[in-house]
């Protein structure tokens, strides 16, 4: 995901973040391997969106899936935005790897609908393709990030703001403005982390209590299919769009909240601390996300979730599996050589150049 790949702020730079052990240059593995992972899950669950008749097990799955995959990539890039200062040089790189990536992906996936049966398809760069939405609303909350060091209780600010986001039915739908508010506490919250946060969740403990918590969290979401809608977890509707009274938004941003924080821990228990296969992938989140919606809208058009296989639970299971080796190859470095033109331009020619010192 977007610039997820710098090192931590402060002291903290670059030592590998584990319980009882010596700082250690370089990145710390147990980032780019949560990275890796949620992005995995990200397409898994954008995988599932399009079955036909699903049933209740993998709505159940998706439910517990989408209470935590985005909210940990957000906090992620909260954590690793602590030492954001607003210089001419951060700005720039905020503009080179958000915004312009946007622009080429927005006409890059406005192209693609028109030459796929939808020769009408407008270009609205205020209104963002499906998964796009997640690059303007970072390039924001790295913008706001000096008042949220600055104010006093920064969370507690930021979730009072997403509560009046989820209360209001009339905020509009310019850049999705209505899930920018309703995540923004899991971006603050990264701000406020510090390394030993993270220890909390990689001791043995922690992954042996994460297992009863999640068996607990599926049985609630298999339970609650029938009883409510899943556009609750999306962040894009005010309570009353989803049929609900407007005060209950305030309710289920902090229920959602208490829900994300739970099961993010339980998840970043159980990515591995060490080096392996796919700690070289977490670099390249970025564009297994930007890429896999090419593949999955492709497969809708191409009529492929139309086929028998898909309605039954072994087909559901290999699109499962197909969209988890699909997003490995687009982490991979062979794709992330191809399409860093796209997802990672260099545009030094288009920056001043600095002035001459003076004699």
């Amino acid at each position: 995901m977007p610039s997820l790949t710098s090192r931590p702020p402060g002291p903290a730079a670059g030592t590998g973040a584990r319980t009882a052990a010596p700082p250690r240059p370089g990145r710390d593995p147990f980032f780019d391997n949560a990275k890796y992972l949620a992005m995995v899950l990200v397409a898994m669950g954008h995988s599932w969106e399009p079955l036909p008749g699903s049933g209740r097990v993998v709505e159940a799955v998706y439910t517990f899936v989408y209470t935590f995959h985005m909210p940990v990539f957000i906090i992620i890039a909260g954590y690793f935005s602590r030492g954001l200062e607003l210089r001419s040089d951060r700005v720039w790189r905020l503009v080179t790897s958000l915004a312009v990536p946007y622009a080429v992906f927005e006409i890059a996936y406005t192209l693609f609908e028109r030459l796929t049966g939808s020769p009408a398809f407008p270009l609205s760069p205020l209104t963002p393709y499906w998964l796009l939405w997640f690059l303007p609303a970072l390039f924001l909350w790295r913008l706001t990030t000096p008042f949220w060091q600055t104010v006093r209780w920064p969370v507690a600010v930021a979730l009072l703001i997403a509560a009046m986001g989820a209360v209001s039915s009339n905020i509009g739908g310019d850049l999705h403005l209505q899930r920018i508010l309703q995540f923004l506490p899991y971006y603050v919250l990264g701000l406020q982390l510090r390394p030993a946060h993270f220890d909390l969740v990689r001791r043995r403990a922690a992954r042996v209590a994460s297992v009863p918590v999640c068996l607990v969290a599926l049985a609630a979401a298999y339970w609650a299919v029938p009883r409510t809608t899943t556009s609750w977890f999306f962040r894009r509707y005010g309570a009353e769009e989803l049929g609900s009274p407007a005060w209950t938004g305030a309710l289920v941003t902090l229920l959602l909240f208490a829900c994300a924080l739970v099961l993010s821990a339980c998840f970043l228990a159980w990515v591995p601390n060490r080096r392996l296969w796919m700690t070289a992938l977490g670099a390249g989140t970025l564009y297994g996300y930007l890429l896999h919606g090419f593949v999955i809208k492709g497969a809708v058009k191409a009529g492929l979730y139309e086929a028998d296989v898909v309605s039954t639970q072994p087909g559901r299971i290999l699109v499962s599996v197909a969209a988890a080796a699909m997003v490995t190859a687009l982490c991979s470095p062979p794709a992330r050589r191809v399409f860093r033109y796209a997802v990672e331009p260099r545009l030094d020619w288009a920056r001043k150049p600095k002035p001459a010192p003076s004699p």
